[in-house]
């Protein structure tokens, strides 16, 4: 199924084949190629003589990343080099961390160093523009989701590099006694659901305008990687490690005599997420840590408190009803799919006699493996394992019907209810599905599960928020067995319920302004504003009907840069959250923007803009722009997500630019989706 992503200034087209990405350009003939002449993986830009193309920038990253306690912070260098003789515009879509508070950018061209400045995504959009037109060097990153951005780079020279810096914060996940650090390194291709809104769009869609701003080309496998990437983790964890190392990729860790880890990661395709584990030697375990900052005579602070172990509570089990979700979609082929089908399996040999379940697999549609819920014994599950031994990945991914039938509470038989949704949550139409299960959740608790090298971890993330329930990652097979026993002990343990924060400022805004309930071996995350940071953050809660209380003296906080940043951050996921809730979006953007100019923050409504004051383009040049390409994610099956048209040498690809006429004017009577 073809894809279409937009540039600035010309619309790049994308096919469903070899990596052969195809727009419009002018140049002149001695500094084009002829497809014959592609030997590797390329994105290349029609031009005014038949026949013959230009090259994209080529692109590497390089990240830093500093860890003291459970606060990172990072900077990622990416490289733009322009090969040709002409002048390219570049433009990259890629991922960043979920929770990433992105505050700092710097463009670099040979010795001269740029500065961006924050600014209302709409001014810095003129901003940019108008500098592009004038041939000055500029540079914009915007926030296409809260973990998928966009680098453009404006007027990259003949045979020039340019780097653009961007710097990042974020709270670290802590969860069953250790610590983990994600750096996400490929933008996976996004499910498109609804009618297409323009015969040149092959993406953007009347249910998800922007499709195109998430869905970066993607190269076929046999023509190699691209987008090198190298990365050095400088770890302060504080305390003795018992455990530290990476289950995504081979690293090298030296130590310090400090105590201070040095990790690195030798240049690898970016074609997966980068996960760094770390745990404290066993009594180590930190049961609070604070850190605070001081800015214009306000107090910031970012607090995490552990509920008691589970030793101190004795937990009971209660009768639930559990419905087990499986995304069957394209995106699933390969070793997705055959992870979800060990878990499913593992789901069900957890469930007890007076246990009530169903199974419910989606892609282009959705079905059931009852008609509803069944009691948990054996004759229904040896039919269900069954069942689940096959299931195989194909199609689309509607996830909206399967996610409306699992929360139907029709039974209501059991004290519990409890939704396990297995997905790599690869789909665009996020807000529409967060709408879906704050409106229709209910009593039930919805647990996300999310599968493959780069699962979509924002919507992982937030669904499970908002389905007061928990996200687990399953990255690779062998991750199945020890992740699913983790997320059924966090399922069968008592919550710390009706979560209270009492801070010594009674006027203190607290991010999240609701702590939603936890589960066993989860910390209360929460960012304050204060006035006085002397006294002690109490936080309360009920344990299996027992009163549970905690004090954090805030004195004992360190004082660390740009906490300021994290509480700005967690204000604004919190108000974005608010247009599912029905606020109205212009007073969310108000409220938005206010926040991230105050702070320096990249946000849905605000953007880093830096532009270069000398024009070094002359009037005379043209401009050629196009999207950098991305690797498909390990485990993935390309002709599973993206089609399956003529791969191979030139005659193929010719076969493509006959495909492409015939697909573009097809689509013009026919409904888009994407396959993911």
């Amino acid at each position: 199924m073809g894809r279409r992503i937009v540039g600035i200034g010309i619309t790049v087209v994308f096919l469903a084949a070899p990596a052969v990405v195809l727009g419009q350009a002018r140049g002149d003939p001695a500094e084009t190629i002829g497809l014959a002449e592609v030997g590797q993986g390329s994105l290349l830009f029609r031009t005014d003589h038949p026949g013959r193309f230009v090259p994209a920038p080529l692109q590497s990253t390089e990240v830093e990343i500093t860890v003291r306690g459970f606060i990172a912070e990072a900077e990622v260098r990416q490289r733009f080099l322009n090969p040709t003789d002409g002048w390219l515009e570049g433009v990259y879509v890629f991922p960043l961390p979920t929770k990433a508070a992105v505050h700092g950018m710097r463009l670099v061209v040979g010795e001269t160093i740029i500065v961006g400045e924050v600014r209302e995504r709409r001014v810095a959009k003129k901003i940019y523009q108008k500098a592009k037109k004038e041939g000055r060097k500029a540079s914009l990153v915007e926030q296409e989701r809260p973990n998928i951005f966009t680098t453009s780079v404006a007027n990259i020279g003949p045979g020039e590099e340019v780097v653009v810096e961007l710097q990042y914060q974020q709270t670290l996940a802590y969860d069953q006694g250790g610590y983990q650090l994600c750096f996400p390194m490929v933008v996976s291709p996004r499910y498109t659901p609804g009618a297409a809104t323009a015969w040149t769009g092959l993406l953007d869609s009347d249910q998800l305008p922007d499709a195109s701003r998430i869905s970066p080309p993607v190269l076929h496998p046999t023509e190699g990687k691209v987008n090198p990437v190298q990365l050095l983790v400088w770890l302060d964890a504080g305390l003795p490690l018992a455990r530290l190392a990476s289950p995504s990729h081979v690293v090298n860790i030296a130590k310090a005599a400090d105590g201070t880890r040095r990790v690195t990661l030798d240049e690898v395709p970016a074609d997966r997420d980068f996960v760094l584990e770390w745990a404290p030697a066993r009594g180590r375990e930190p049961r609070a840590a604070v850190f605070t900052e001081e800015v214009d005579g306000e107090i910031y602070a970012v607090a995490m408190v552990l509920p008691p172990d589970d030793a101190e509570v004795e937990a009971v089990r209660l009768p639930r009803e559990t419905i087990l979700v499986i995304d069957t979609s394209g995106s699933m082929g390969g070793a997705s799919i055959d992870q979800a089908r060990d878990a499913l399996l593992f789901a069900l040999d957890q469930l007890q006699p007076v246990d009530f379940f169903n199974i419910i697999e989606f892609n282009s549609s959705h079905s059931a493996l009852f008609p509803s819920s069944r009691p948990a014994m054996p004759a229904a599950l040896d039919e269900a394992r069954e069942w689940v031994g096959r299931l195989d990945a194909n199609g689309g991914t509607e996830m909206m019907g399967a996610l409306d039938a699992a929360l139907k509470d029709t039974i209501d038989q059991t004290p519990l209810r409890q939704v396990v949704f297995i997905t790599d949550g690869c789909v665009g139409n996020e807000d529409a599905l967060f709408a879906a299960i704050h409106e229709d959740l209910g009593r039930s608790r919805l647990f996300t599960v999310g599968i493959g090298s780069a699962p979509n971890s924002h919507f992982m993330e937030r669904a499970a928020s908002f389905g007061r329930g928990t996200y687990t990652h399953i990255g690779t097979p062998t991750e199945v067995t020890v992740r699913m026993q983790e997320l059924f002990a966090r399922i069968e343990s008592p919550v710390l319920a009706d979560v209270e924060l009492r801070w010594p400022d009674p006027a203190a805004e607290t991010w999240p302004q609701r702590v939603p309930d936890l589960y066993a071996g989860e910390p209360v995350v929460v960012a304050a504003r204060l006035a006085v940071a002397v006294g002690d953050l109490v936080v309360s809660g009920l344990r299996a009907d027992t009163p549970w209380e905690a004090e954090v003296p805030l004195e004992i906080g360190k004082v660390r840069a740009g906490v300021n940043r994290l509480w700005a951050r967690r204000k604004i996921a919190d108000l974005m959250d608010m247009r599912v809730r029905g606020i109205p979006e212009s007073e969310v953007r108000s409220q938005v923007v206010e926040v991230a100019l105050t702070h320096h923050l990249v946000s849905k409504y605000t953007s880093l803009v830096a532009v270069d004051v000398t024009p070094t383009r002359p009037e005379w040049a043209s401009l050629r722009t196009g999207a950098v390409p991305t690797n498909l994610p390990v485990g993935w099956q390309y002709s599973k997500v993206i089609g399956s048209l003529p791969q191979g040498g030139t005659a193929g690809r010719m076969h493509l630019l006959i495909a492409l006429l015939v697909l573009a004017a097809g689509m013009l009577l026919r409904r888009v989706k994407g396959v993911c």
